[in-house]
Formats: structure tokens, sequence, C-alpha cells
């Protein structure tokens, strides 16, 4: 595996010197050593002087590995690096920290990505792993705060919520304190515990005695959970020519908390004019700071000196992991998209307009109707096809819709077939109208030569997502193709298989079963196949997976493989996995039941979309409940599983 093994070495080297440039922290012995286990539960562990990987963190070249493989490999080599300050140096006094360490290194390896490539690329995919999975998780019986209080299993607490939420309460703190007052108080956290085991207490201690920021209040973020709604009303006083912000905040009940207080909330505000200035803050004759210290239930914030009636970018930058409610206009939403100043914001303006009409038209289908989409919003988006000053890499985050998982967020009952139809046929109303703008820019970024550079992931990144929209035009059974069998590296090979089986065209299982051919000896090049396998949305998928367990790569011993073509089942293929019939979750029993023996650790992972089953209608609910209620009266039920099917059946 060694000539996989170059772009794992750039992406330590990279690390080290990040390290000492932006924390000033040197690596402490004169050797580093990695090693590459193929059966590995886990991304990788930071042992000190010896870290275990995955090899799926570690292997890659061009042949084998896409753009997402090389970031993937950046970003998890540069969090093992990182712990070796932020873990192991200063270490957890005990379980119940773990947030100490992994939400403060996760933070760092995000800085590390988006300081390496584009930080407002590597934000929108943050913010979608907090919205999507991360806001489901803090709405399930599995919801607990950053800081867990008590646990059966500590290994069902490697969660999203400690990680991802983890590394967001971080980043609060660096939006109140800056990057010079939280760099000076990560010298005095280390300065204090270097060589200790510390608390999460420790380190917010630090950050408030180095900053003089008084974090009191938002201490709770460690021990609340759940996900904060926050509200938004403005008024406009043209005759005092102020204008007035309202912002509520509230929390909703979690099965371990019944009782939820207002928490300390970074809200980061900018307002503009109808030209597209930016709008000075000023309050008390002040001007003052647009991130706004939200600490009470409800709470209005008057800013002075505002000539005309503004359009306010909310929640920039997504400066807490909460849901904001505000009620835009399609207009004040596209003149986000096309002025706001922040990257994120410009794309967070494009993803509600998107919101706004996929709830319509869900409503639409389930009345019957037909999905409909304003000439307006079509024009918005062909504006940032056609835009010259926005990055590839932004432009197809821009045109990306948002998941199913994330919009079944938005619902406390889902309504999964009509989600599902209506995600699809915007896809098909967008490529339709765009078919021009989006066939002139797939031919305009075609790239002779592969480099893993950002600029060159960008375009590839862009030229992919108009194929994945074009596979629902005419053209795209012969572009997929042609595609597939000229590709020069793995990224373009994927993405033309993807685009063929997310769009069931009929070159899809010729492609399918050439690849199978060149790579079956490779697991982990073969993981991509099996992945598309999993969420194939044809009819017969769940025939097609147990054939697929057969396929001589595949082996439910391996946790990769597992995870690719089990874990993308019942995770991204929504519409087969919750079929009416019930073979989907029966399937998902009969595997669970299987590893709970061989590997529980695994199977805890697998079983989390069967504990949202309050989600669903009733016959569904039933469907679930009922190899739940199967799994708990297992005789030898691990304690993995035990922790999460009690959990799910009580709450």
């Amino acid at each position: 595996n060694l000539d996989r093994a170059s772009h794992a070495m750039t992406s330590l080297i990279n690390s080290m010197k990040w390290d000492e440039e932006r924390f000033g922290l040197e690596y402490d012995l004169d050797i580093y050593m990695i090693v590459a286990v193929d059966f590995f539960n886990m991304g990788a562990m930071e042992n000190k002087g010896l870290n275990i990987f995955n090899s799926k963190y570690v292997l890659a070249n061009e042949k084998t590995a896409t753009d997402t493989d090389y970031l993937g490999i950046e970003a998890v080599i540069g969090h093992e690096y990182f712990h070796n300050w932020t873990g192991n140096r200063v270490t957890c006094r005990d379980w119940f920290q773990l947030s100490l360490k992994e939400g403060l290194t996760v933070f760092r390896d995000q800085e590390f990505s988006s300081d390496l490539g584009s930080r407002a690329v590597n934000r929108i995919n943050n913010v979608r792993i907090i919205r999507g999975p991360q806001f489901a998780e803090d709405a399930s019986p599995m919801s607990h705060p950053i800081r867990p209080e008590k646990v059966i299993e500590m290994n069902n607490f490697y969660t999203l919520t400690v990680y991802e939420k983890g590394s967001e309460v971080i980043r609060m703190m660096h939006t109140l304190l800056g990057e010079e007052g939280f760099q000076a108080g990560m010298k005095l956290y280390f300065e204090r515990h270097d060589g200790t085991a510390a608390t999460c207490e420790d380190f917010v201690a630090a950050m408030e005695d180095a900053s003089g920021v008084d974090l009191k209040q938002f201490r709770l973020w460690y021990s609340q959970s759940g996900t904060p709604t926050v509200s938004v009303e403005s008024t406009y006083d043209a005759e005092q020519k102020t204008y007035a912000l309202t912002i509520s905040q509230s929390t909703e009940p979690t099965h371990e908390q019944k009782e939820k207080q207002a928490l300390h909330i970074p809200f980061d505000v900018e307002l503009y004019a109808a030209n597209g200035d930016v709008i000075e803050l000023r309050r008390n004759g002040e001007k003052v700071h647009n991130v706004l210290d939200v600490t009470e239930d409800k709470q209005t914030f008057v800013f002075e000196n505002v000539n005309e009636e503004p359009i306010p970018s909310l929640l920039r930058e997504f400066s807490a992991p909460v849901i904001l409610e505000y009620d835009y206009s399609d207009e004040e939403l596209i003149f986000l998209m096309v002025h706001a100043r922040n990257e994120f914001a410009r794309w967070d303006a494009g993803q509600m307009l998107l919101a706004k009409y996929i709830r319509s038209n869900v409503t639409a289908v389930q009345n019957g109707e037909e999905v409909v989409l304003p000439e307006s919003l079509i024009d918005a988006f062909r504006g940032v096809l056609l835009s010259d000053s926005l990055e590839p890499a932004f432009i197809a985050e821009m045109m990306s819709v948002p998941s199913h998982n994330e919009v079944s967020g938005w619902y406390k009952t889902v309504d999964v077939d009509a989600v599902a139809s209506v995600l699809k046929a915007i896809k098909v109303k967008l490529a339709t109208e765009l078919e021009d703008e989006l066939t002139a820019l797939y031919h305009s970024l075609n790239q002779a030569e592969y480099t893993v550079d950002h600029p060159a992931i960008g375009k590839r990144s862009l030229r992919n997502t108009a194929l994945a929209y074009l596979a629902y035009t005419e053209q795209g059974n012969q572009l997929a193709e042609k595609q597939y069998f000229e590709a020069n590296n793995m990224t373009d090979t994927v993405a033309a298989m993807s685009a063929a089986n997310s769009a069931q065209l009929p070159c899809r299982e010729a492609l399918m079963a050439d690849y199978s051919d060149k790579w079956k000896h490779d697991g982990l090049v073969m993981d991509k196949w099996f992945a598309l396998q999993g969420c194939n949305p044809a009819e017969n998928v769940l025939e097609v997976i147990k054939e697929t367990m057969n396929h001589e790569a595949f082996s439910l011993k391996n946790p990769n493989r597992t995870r690719s073509l089990i874990g993308s089942f019942l995770n991204m293929n929504p519409v087969r996995f919750h079929a009416k019939t019930g073979e989907g979750y029966k399937f998902a029993g009969e595997i669970l039941k299987e590893m709970n023996s061989s590997n529980p650790q695994v199977a805890s992972r697998l079983i989390d979309p069967l504990l949202k089953f309050r989600k669903y209608d009733e016959e569904r609910q039933a469907l679930i409940k009922a190899e739940l209620e199967a799994l708990k009266s297992m005789d030898n039920l691990a304690k993995d599983l035990f922790e999460k099917v009690t959990k799910a059946l009580e709450a």
C-alpha cells in the first residue's frame, strides 16, 4: 500500500505545521507513527506516539480514492494529531468529560481544513451535519447534553452531540471571545493543565479568566440537552429611524430533562440597505458589535440611525447550533443570495428559500396536487450558476438541495413518501429549467489532468453536481456513461455511477458490473460500490442487497463493508427502508440480531434510524416497535444495544 500513503504523510506534515503556526503547539517526541487497520470500528484513535487508523482514513491515490476521501484523510489525520495536545498532554478526568477533548479537537480540525481549503464550503458541510443527523439525535430518545451525567455503555456516547455539537460550543466561545481572546484562553489552559486530567469546567474557566468574559450562563450548554429554537420578529419605525429585533428562545423538553433554562446564545446579525450596502449597527448612540448576546427567554435589541427598512441577515456563520424562525419573504431571501457579504449567509438564504417550497409542496403532494416552483426561485438559482465571482466549490454547495434526513427533522410526523417525491420533483424541475446553463458548465469544467488541490477539487465538485442534475434530462444516460468510461480519476467514476444510480438510468447496471469486475479484489474501493447498492432507489433493492451480501468483497465481519452496504440502506434510502410492508425494518432486525454477538459496537451505530420510530405514522411505528421489542427480549442482548432499545421504548 506504499503508493497510497503519500497524501496521509503530506496531511500529517501540514497538521504539524498548522498547529505550530495557529496555536503555537509543537510535537514533543522524535517519531510519530500511524498504523492503518482494515478491520476497525472507529475512524481512528490517538494513542500517544502510535495512532491507530481505519485504513479508509490513510490509503488513497487518484485511482482508488475520491476528492471526498482525500479531504476526509486530511481532516482525520489532523484531528488525531491535534489530540497530542488536546487529549493526550491534557486528558479527561473521567469519561463524562469526553467533549473536553473531542469537541475541542473537532473545532481544531475544522479550523485546519478551513485554513487549508475553502472556509465557506467547510462551514456549510459542518452545519449540514448539525442540522441533519445531530438535530435528529437531539430530538431522539438518545438525546443527551454534550457532557452526559449517566451512561450504561460508554461506546454509545461517541456521538454527534459530544463531537459535533461539542465543537459548536467551542466555536461559540471563539465567537464570544474573538481569535485573540480564545488563543489567550488556550494558552492559560495549557499552562494550568499540561500533564493533567482535566474537566470541561477547567477549560471554560481558563477561557473566562484569560478574556474577562463572563461565561457563567454559557456553561448551561454543557449540561442542557436538546436543540433551542430561536424566533425573531422585526419592526421598523420610519419616524424614529429605529429598527428592533425581538429574539425569543425556547428548548423542547427532552426525556431526561423536562425543565429547560435560557441559554447564552451568540447571535450574529448584519443589516442591509436596499442597494446592498451594510448598515452600521448602533445602539444607545454607540457603534456595537454584530454578535448580540441573547441571554433571556425574550429580548429586544433596538438599532438607531437606520434610514430605511433594512433586510436582516440572521444567525450568520450559524453562530449557534439552534433552529432559526424568521418570516422572510422570497424577495428578501433572493436579495441575500446575491448581496450578503458572508458566503455562508448566501448559501443559507438559498437553503431557506428551497425550504419554503419544499414545505409548501409536501402539503400540495399530500393533497394530490402537482409540485410547483416559482419562476423567481429558478431565476435565483440560474443567477448562482452564471455567477463569475463565486468559486465553483461554493456554487456546487449553493445548488445542493437539503437532504431527506434534514427535511424529516422539520416535522413532528414525517411523511416519508411525500418528502421523497417533492425532493425528486424539485431536482427534476431545476434540471429541466436550467438544462442549458448546467450543460454549458458541465462541458466547460472538464479537466485533462487530475490534481488534488482545492481549485481542481472545486471544479470537479461543480461539474459533478451539474451531472447529478443532468441525469434527470434526456442527455443524462449518455453523459453518465461517457464520463464513467473516460474518467481518469475515482471522483469522476463514482460521480457517474452515483448519477446513474439516483436517476435510475439505463446504463446503471453496466457501470456497476464493470466497476465490480475491476475492483472486487479491493474492499476499500468496493465500499463506494456497496454504498451505491445500499441507497439504490429501485423497488427491488432489498433483493439486490441480500444478493450483494454474497459478493466476494463483502463481509459482515468487516465494519467498513457493513457500514457501506447496510448503513447506507438504513440511513440513506428512506423510501425503501420505510416501505409500508415493513420488510426494511425486518431486514434491519435480522442484521442487528446477527451483529449483537459478532460486533455490538457497530450494531449500536446501525440501530439509530429505528430509535426515531415515533416520528412516523402509526402503522410504521407498530412495525418498528415490534422489531425493537424482539431485540429487547433476546437473552444475550449486548449492553450497547440494550441501552438504546430500552431508552427508545420507554421514551
